[in-house]
């Protein structure tokens, strides 16, 4: 994390030198050429991989192969430099080149890549091939080498050197050395051998298993009682000690590591014990305890960085305590809004502030921003133009580190390849001319498709900004169907993408690429079907005899996106979440479920207890409108913040009645739990209700994963017009529960009455 040479620019700078060298140099002539390529003895091992990468791109675009030697043969020989040991000043001035910066300069038939330290030369090459000769490097599977026998090059004279010092992407190709190298990045795996531990880490060097049945006193307390699963009581002095000394040991087995993380578990549960309170409130924020905490372990680590998180409650900065020398502050932009630039968003203002009083206490911070919508990976996600003003932000107030987070290792993640291309640019160079890497990225990829995709991303691009709706990254894009994913804005998407499908039908490998991309759209109207029910782009439509059978438009639809989904590898659906087969099977799954409620179909609905405003699902409609949830509790369900969940179905008429059911889901990773109880009551005038079952739940409140469990009752000879189902909220989470003692969940999403 820690480089060694500060950056002096703040943009990446282009250098101009006294010296004009000719006005054309011949590298090669008709499968020929005069040159050499000269390494130091003392070159590195980045100046030897650079003359190396130089030698193999040259010898595969005009099959030339040039020699190499550690040894100039004079003045009037035709070379090619690679170092930053032995150059003269008159030359270059090394001074003005940074580490991981460089400069490429001819002089008469001489040309010298010259690093600044690091990847210095590597990254000359690299920007030399793309610069001078077209070469491109989309994706780990798109390279990009043109075919020339004839290299005639102008007269080059420019330098360039990096913004950041870190410059960190999280998506699977830039997890790949030769992706990383090329694009100048730090996050292939070598680079990542710095970190000793990365971040959420307090389990790690006090882990709850180990202590807290002897000493609960190590861990949160949350209204008076201690918590395993939260975080660490960071004033006791016994848990400093352990956390030393877990960390001592870590560090002597890795003693190449350089960052070591010490910071919160990934929950809300910070200790609330009189000590912890008492330093949190003098510094106006629980980063206040955690800073402390981790400035006295740093203190015991002079020769290592020591990273903590300023995430979620810890966001804001402390008052009065700042971070030691060798403390670096990761600030983590989660909550934020992506449909506006952070610093001109009026609901991103608390973060901009936050960060500003980071900024102001040091000047050793990464900044963790998030760039694809994890609920839903695969989903429409135009945030293509918040990427720059977001990263000039960070470079403007002096920010050395940046990490970008997009789908990691997972496959199929909307525009995934275009994303990391962009993000990487712009991680060396805020700059850029995006417009110009954009039109780059779509034509080289997607070929004569290129112009249609780009019609594309610009139409949504304008339909979400003049909607002035929010784009969270963790939304959905049901949320989204009254800004960019109308019914009226799908069909034109489609049109476009028709035209991008046509333009390629000849190249199969540009044909596939549409075929991914689109795939986005697929998938919005596959989750847009669930909520449209009946109709031309419902799950369902009307049969010929008055019922409902599934409809085969979706049913086509579902079996695509399958088939497509394998263009693109293992296709996963959401973070950490389910792949393509999985989703198909599911999705399956609901439409035989869907629409079969006899009696209670399309019932209107009375609510004795209001759902919460956070999770309103389609609101009365949602008990009775044949759609059915699936695991996926964003998905079609009501819930009850520490609230009973009660209702009441109008039947309109008296009818007989066999059977009542309703399902509730468990998910207690989100605090959603099972009702206690349910209870069901009829009534033959709204007034005075009959209790006919009383259904205690069975399933184990600390079940793992997320279910569905039907509560149903049969009856007999039963008549009524009102059926009223009331479910038992526990109200408030189990105290083994890390969400203790909060409120819980209990979610619910249609009444059957059969």
């Amino acid at each position: 994390m820690k480089r060694g040479i500060l950056i002096l620019v703040i943009t990446a700078v282009m250098l101009s030198l006294t010296y004009a060298g000719p006005k054309k140099i011949v590298l090669t002539s008709n499968g020929k050429s005069d040159y050499t390529i000269v390494i130091s003895p003392k070159a590195d091992r980045y100046d030897s991989l650079a003359a190396l990468e130089f030698k193999k791109y040259i010898g595969e675009i005009s099959g030339v192969e040039l020699s190499i030697v550690s040894q100039s043969a004079g003045l009037k020989a035709k070379e090619i430099f690679f170092e930053r040991h032995n150059i003269d000043k008159g030359i270059y001035p090394l001074e003005k080149i940074a580490e991981d910066g460089f400069a490429i300069k001819t002089i008469g038939n001489k040309i010298y890549f010259i690093g600044g330290g690091g990847r210095g030369t590597l990254n000359a090459v690299y920007t030399f091939l793309e610069n001078y000769l077209g070469c491109r490097m989309y994706s780990v599977s798109a390279l990009v080498i043109p075919k020339k026998q004839n290299i005639v090059l102008p007269s080059i004279n420019i330098a360039e050197n990096p913004v950041f010092t870190d410059r960190d992407l999280y998506y699977k190709d830039s997890f790949i050395r030769e992706f990383s190298l090329w694009h100048k990045l730090t996050s292939d795996p070598e680079s990542k051998k710095m970190w000793g531990l990365f971040v959420h880490t307090a389990n790690i060097l006090v882990p709850s298993s180990k202590y807290f049945k002897e000493h609960p006193e190590y861990y949160s307390m949350l209204n008076g009682i201690r918590v395993p699963d939260g975080q660490l009581c960071l004033s006791n002095p016994e848990v400093l000690k352990i956390a030393i000394e877990e960390l001592r040991r870590r560090i002597k087995e890795n003693p190449e590591a350089t960052v070591w993380s010490v910071s919160q578990n990934d929950n809300f549960s910070n200790c609330r014990c009189p000590e912890c309170s008492k330093i949190d409130s003098i510094e106006g924020s629980p980063s206040g305890s955690l800073l402390r905490f981790v400035n006295q372990v740093a203190k015991e680590f002079p020769d290592k960085i020591i990273s903590t998180l300023a995430y979620q409650y810890t966001r804001k900065a402390p008052k009065n305590i700042k971070p030691e020398k060798n403390v670096s502050i990761v600030l983590c932009s989660i909550e934020c809004n992506r449909s506006k630039p952070l610093e001109t968003d009026p609901s991103s203002a608390g973060f901009i502030k936050d960060f500003k009083d980071w900024c102001k206490i040091s000047n050793n911070i990464m900044i963790w921003d998030y760039v694809v919508q994890y609920s839903n990976q695969v989903s429409p996600f135009p945030n293509f133009h918040v990427l720059q003003p977001n990263i000039q932000l960070f470079a403007k107030y002096g920010v050395k580190m940046l990490f970008e987070e997009g789908a990691g290792n997972d496959a199929g993640a909307e525009f995934g390849e275009l994303r990391n291309y962009i993000l990487a640019k712009l991680m060396w160079n805020p700059n850029i001319n995006v417009n110009a890497v954009m039109n780059d990225f779509l034509n080289g990829y997607y070929g004569k498709g290129g112009k249609y995709i780009r019609q594309y991303i610009d139409m949504m691009t304008n339909a979400l900004v003049k909607s002035n709706a929010d784009l969270l990254i963790y939304g959905n894009p049901v949320a989204e169907m009254k800004s960019y994913l109308s019914k009226e804005l799908m069909a034109k998407y489609n049109v476009l993408f028709d035209k991008a499908e046509k333009a390629v039908k000849d190249n199969p490998e540009f044909l596939k690429r549409v075929i991914v991309a689109r795939l986005p759209l697929k998938y919005a109207a596959l989750e847009q079907a669930k909520v449209i029910g009946e109709g031309e782009n419902g799950l369902v439509i009307k049969d010929s005899n008055g019922g409902y059978t599934a409809n085969p438009k979706i049913i086509n639809l579902l079996d695509q996106f399958l088939t497509e989904s394998r263009y693109s590898g293992k296709l996963i659906i959401r973070e950490a979440g389910i792949n393509a087969d999985k989703y198909a099977e599911v999705y399956k799954e609901l439409l035989s479920k869907s629409l079969k409620n006899p009696l209670g179909l399309n019932k209107p609905v009375q609510f004795i207890t209001e759902p919460s405003k956070k999770y309103p699902a389609n609101g009365k409609a949602t008990l009775t409108d044949g759609l059915r949830g699936l695991t996926d509790y964003n998905f079609n369900w009501l819930g009850y913040e520490a609230e009973d969940m009660d209702a009441v179905v109008d039947l309109k008429i008296l009818s007989p009645v066999k059977k009542v059911s309703i399902d509730f889901l468990q998910d207690i990773n989100a605090w959603i739990f099972l009702p206690q109880q349910v209870e069901i009551s009829v009534s033959e005038d709204g007034k005075e209700f009959k209790s006919i079952a009383l259904l205690k739940n069975t399933e184990p409140e600390n079940k793992e994963g997320a279910f569905i469990k039907t509560f149903s009752a049969e009856m007999k000879n039963t008549n009524a017009r009102y059926i009223k189902v009331k479910a038992l909220n526990m109200k408030t989470c189990p105290k083994w529960h890390k969400g203790y003692p909060g409120k819980a969940w209990i979610f619910t999403d249609e009444i059957v009455v059969e």
